[in-house]
């Protein structure tokens, strides 16, 4: 009986304890919502994006259908960018292109939502810093890509459409490199059949990319592990019909044996 008294005591006391505690002010109280954009944006411009996302929400709750709300979506998909919140940034952009398909800066939003997932050093940049590439996941480089060419295809017009198309292109050269790269570690590691198979994928899904000599090469030299003599064959003439000065025939010549370039390397 006492111990349930005591334990109701000190309920009540904390419930009291409650009370006493100041209450947190809010400072913006009153703002005008022009107000709270300027101060929203003198933080985002000094590096404040905590403050920033936190005063272009409360203006879009306290104000959700001025001109400032819209402003705010796109500043706070922007702020998350800038602190290297990709996942924050993408939803905001996708919550503003849902919410305002038809408004002028819709087409910075998809490339902002580009950006949010670019990844520079995806491609040679990872590479020269040692970054094991086939533990990387090109997911992100994937949807950045898609991205960038929604933003083309539907504005092709746009301001941002020139930007859009060169970081396409790297990164169409960043994920066959990428692809490239594990094709040559499954060659280096005697799995042939896999060496071909992601080499082969590379070429296909990236026609264009510079990575695809490599992908070529590998797929003679695993031709040749395989005995495959005539698949080795078609692949070289290929090869030398498209990449006619190789850097690999030229390491073939460098070694002087008479011995086929694919088997110096």
């Amino acid at each position: 009986m006492m111990r349930s008294l005591a334990v109701s005591l000190l309920f009540a006391l904390s419930l009291s304890g409650c009370g006493l505690l100041p209450e947190q002010v809010d400072e913006t109280a009153g703002w005008s919502p022009n107000k709270i954009y300027s101060e929203a944006k003198d933080s985002l411009n000094s590096g404040a994006y905590d403050k920033a996302v936190k005063l272009f929400e409360r203006l879009e709750a306290r104000y959700p259908y001025g001109r400032y709300a819209q402003q705010a979506q796109l500043e706070t998909a922007y702020a998350y960018y800038k602190q290297g919140e990709a996942v924050s940034a993408v939803a905001a952009c996708d919550r503003f292109i849902r919410l305002q398909p038809n408004h002028p800066n819709v087409d910075y939003a998809y490339y902002l939502k580009g950006l949010a997932n670019f990844n520079e050093d995806l491609g040679i940049l990872g590479y020269i810093s040692n970054q094991d590439l086939t533990e990387r996941d090109p997911k992100a480089a994937r949807e950045s890509f898609d991205a960038f060419k929604d933003l083309i295809t539907r504005f092709p017009d746009s301001k941002y459409a020139a930007d859009a198309r060169d970081r396409m292109n790297y990164l169409v050269n960043a994920l066959a490199s990428h692809q490239v790269h594990v094709a040559n570690y499954y060659l280096r590691r005697g799995a042939y059949v896999a060496a071909v198979n992601r080499a082969q994928g590379s070429i296909k899904e990236y026609p264009d990319a510079p990575a695809n000599e490599a992908a070529l090469a590998i797929m003679i030299k695993s031709y040749d592990a395989l005995g495959m003599i005539d698949l080795r064959d078609d692949t070289e003439r290929i090869m030398r019909k498209n990449f006619p000065k190789s850097e690999y025939y030229t390491k073939g010549k460098t070694y002087g044996r008479n011995v086929p370039w694919w088997q110096l390397w």
